[in-house]
């Protein structure tokens, strides 16, 4: 495809401009299209949502449905942190015969260390697997008090040391909250991916986990996929999420985080071999802090590959429009000033001088560096913005931002194969600024969105990539060689629906074709392309440069 710049505005046309705005019809059947076949409805292309477990069913049911309404097949879940704790730390009502918990369940072993792992959950009986597993009930709460072998495997520890893990922390007349979902995304015929333990930070490096209790996760987490297998085998679940993030590089800095991978996914293939994971790194090209180049984004998709073990792994490269770490801009704005929303991360200044390449071409490099892993390349859309004076909505950092941008997003991830979006709680749902992010998204799911194109001079043949291009017509301006700006608006012919499947990008992505006659272009080779669908949708207009 030829390069693209894409404008939010109109571009001016000076008096004198010829113009020929006859619609010629160059409309035809592509390969699986069936004569007077019913189009599909258009859909947003987000098709996932990271969201929050809620411990009643109805909640979650209708959560689920909202989301399918939309578009959507696919939600996920934060894992919740293994924190260190102390006997003196664990939940206060956490108790058996009035003594603590995590105390009566260790009897006369000899505990190492102790450790919480509070997600609101109601794991009950399935969960308990040795002799000195206790579910406590207290005070309205329910526990799952585990005590673990410090090395070795199975319930006795070779070093004669244990640790103990207080889990769960729900309320007791409550439905677990990973279980609730997974039920409600089996009705609902959707996806749910549910949320792995993680550790804490260190203390050196805060951007890299605590390694001190390794050994302690790996077993935790095998009782997790445990108690998963024993209460939620259901369709509705379909994998897990590694919420411990890295950037998309080939540092070696960032192994210990590799390790994590490597080992929970290898956990997830022996005990739940048929799920699923997903991993969600993150772009950062700011200049200001060295931010990564496309040759190690190759590198380091590649090595995040590699932890799969065989398991079917997805990695959502985060977009970074939500934090300031990444850019939606085309090369015609390079020399144009960031949007207010980057500005209070970048501060001011034009979008080539902040960031070393738009996110457009991150993705690209990313889909070279995983293609042969057998991992799939996703998207998470960023669903927020950095907060101003006028967006707030959620905490203090992140605000609400609008479908315009998230738009301009989308035309940026075509190579992805699945989008996804952090995050539907509450970023989609707020009112920050009077009107939801999701009635945005629901009342323009239509709009089309255009996410490449190409122009031959010498046939006059145009072709337009994107999203919702059913029944377009399509409006293309040039300079000639004579310095004649011409436009000329033509219907498209019926979409290429595989168009994204057989170029293993984004399988909604279409392809429509318009043919503006023979002609020629002038020096700069600009062009721009105007789109509007047949729900009478316009897209925000595409200049473009011939190769």
């Amino acid at each position: 495809m030829s390069a693209v710049f894409l404008m939010l505005g109109g571009v001016s046309f000076v008096a004198g401009i010829e113009r020929d705005v006859k619609e010629a019809d160059s409309s035809g059947l592509v390969a699986g299209k069936v004569p007077g076949q019913k189009s599909p409805e258009p859909t947003y292309p987000i098709s996932g949502y990271f969201i929050m477990a809620s411990s009643r069913d109805t909640t979650n049911q209708k959560k689920l449905a909202d989301i399918k309404a939309l578009g959507g097949d696919t939600v996920i879940t934060f894992g919740t942190s293994l924190q260190p704790a102390t006997l003196a730390s664990m939940p206060g009502d956490c108790l058996i015969d009035g003594k603590p918990c995590a105390r009566v369940a260790s009897g006369s072993l000899s505990v190492d260390r102790y450790f919480t792992f509070l997600d609101g959950s109601n794991w009950g009986d399935s969960a308990l697997k040795c002799p000195n597993d206790r579910t406590v009930n207290n005070n309205g709460q329910t526990y799952s008090v585990l005590v673990l072998p410090n090395s070795g495997q199975g319930c006795t520890s070779s070093d004669g040391k244990y640790d103990v893990v207080v889990a769960g922390g729900g309320s007791s007349s409550a439905v677990d909250p990973s279980h609730s979902l997974a039920n409600a995304a089996t009705d609902l015929g959707m996806k749910f991916y549910a949320g792995l333990p993680a550790p804490v930070r260190g203390n050196e490096l805060a951007y890299l986990p605590d390694l001190s209790y390794q050994a302690t996760l790996a077993v935790f987490t095998e009782r997790f996929l445990a108690y998963q297998a024993d209460a939620n085998d259901i369709p509705g679940l379909a994998g897990f999420y590694h919420h411990t993030e890295m950037p998309l590089t080939d540092s070696s800095v960032f192994d210990p985080i590799l390790d994590l991978y490597t080992n929970q996914n290898r956990a997830i293939r022996r005990i739940l071999p048929t799920r699923e994971a997903i991993v969600s790194p993150y772009i950062d090209s700011r200049t200001a802090n060295a931010g990564i180049s496309l040759d190690k984004v190759k590198t380091g998709i590649r090595r995040i590959a590699q932890t799969s073990g065989g398991l079917g792994l997805n990695i959502a490269i985060q977009d970074g429009m939500g934090t300031g770490k990444g850019a939606a801009f085309s090369e015609s704005e390079a020399n144009s000033a960031v949007d207010p929303f980057a500005a209070t991360i970048v501060g001011q200044g034009p979008w080539g001088a902040k960031y070393i390449a738009p996110n457009k071409d991150y993705f690209s490099a990313a889909a070279t560096g995983i293609s042969g892993t057998g991992a799939v390349l996703w998207a998470n859309v960023e669903g927020m913005a950095p907060v101003t004076n006028a967006n707030t909505c959620g905490d203090s950092r992140r605000g609400q931002t609008t479908k315009a941008r998230l738009d301009r997003q989308l035309q940026q991830v075509a190579t992805a194969k699945k989008i996804v979006s952090f995050m539907w709680d509450s970023y989609f749902t707020c009112k920050g600024t009077g009107t939801t992010l999701r009635e945005q998204v629901e009342s323009g799911a239509s709009t089309p969105i255009v996410t490449d194109t190409t122009f031959k001079p010498s046939t006059g043949q145009v072709e337009v990539v994107g999203f919702n291009l059913e029944g377009s017509k399509v409006t293309v301006k040039w300079t000639n060689q004579k310095g004649q700006q011409l436009e000329k608006s033509v219907k498209a012919n019926t979409p290429d629906s595989t168009y994204g499947i057989q170029k293993g990008m984004n399988p909604r992505l279409e392809k429509v074709s318009v043919n503006v006659g023979v002609t020629t272009r002038n020096a700069s080779k600009d062009y721009t392309v105007e789109l509007t669908n047949g729900w009478g949708k316009k897209a925000t207009e595409f200049r473009s440069q011939l190769p």
